[in-house]
């Protein structure tokens, strides 16, 4: 017997080809939604049996707030949230707001389908490692300090944060490269690796998350840099 399922998601495509391929395998899928703000007014109208539930940043703060909503207000709802490869503190985050498992946006769908069958069930839908992982955290949560600023920073070069600084003060490649005193393929370089390293897609996406996590204030000024050696 299929499961009646949401499907609630940032990405409108993603969303409607999982319901799709859901629907093909006989669940009944209730709608394929695609707003962030509201996700949990909608699950909270519909009652599905099982909602999966989008996230492109599991450990972001308030990221699991129509977790949270969606169990006080449907206790009965199972609620899977659908992401990308996970840290031990996203998958604590998502337990601790009620969620009944985690689902990787690479799984196939035949995993999807398992993980939905064990929500349904009552089960924790996760993989071992990573549920032996979140455990951990929310047993031990001091050691891993939720410092998100300080994760980022440490990814990065002292070049590549100094870049990241004046990508966030606006200054365009030819600025970058006169400032740091390189050449400007060396400057997009380095603005590509920043980019890769944080996880985004662009320049203003990069200047956002440094703002928001506190990676600009760790940084500091940029006084007193010298140019890149040679």
């Amino acid at each position: 017997m299929g499961v009646r399922l949401m499907v609630v998601d940032d990405h409108r495509l993603l969303a409607e080809a999982l319901a799709s391929a859901l629907k093909l395998r006989g669940h009944r899928v209730l709608a394929a939604a695609a707003p962030a703000a509201g996700a949990a007014d909608l699950v909270i109208s519909r009652a599905p049996e099982v909602c999966l539930l989008g996230t492109a940043t599991p450990a972001e703060p308030g990221m699991f707030d129509p977790v949270v909503k969606i169990k006080r207000e449907r206790p009965q709802v199972a609620v899977l949230v659908l992401g990308p490869v996970p840290s031990p503190r996203g998958i604590a985050a998502a337990f601790a707001a009620g969620a009944s498992g985690y689902v990787r946006h690479d799984e196939r769908i035949e995993g999807v389908e398992r993980a939905i069958m064990k929500a349904r069930a009552g089960e924790a839908a996760v993989a071992p490692q990573l549920l032996q992982g979140a455990f951990s955290e929310l047993l031990n949560p001091a050691a891993q300090p939720d410092d998100e600023g300080q994760r980022l920073l440490q990814m990065l070069t002292p070049r590549e944060v100094e870049v990241l600084v004046r990508v966030a003060d606006g200054e365009d490649t030819r600025l970058i490269a006169a400032g740091m005193g390189i050449a400007p393929s060396t400057a997009r370089t380095h603005v590509q690796r920043v980019l890769m390293k944080l996880g985004v897609g662009s320049r203003l996406e990069a200047a956002a998350l440094a703002a928001r996590t506190g990676l600009l204030d760790r940084a500091g000024p940029l006084e007193n840099r010298g140019p890149e050696p040679s």
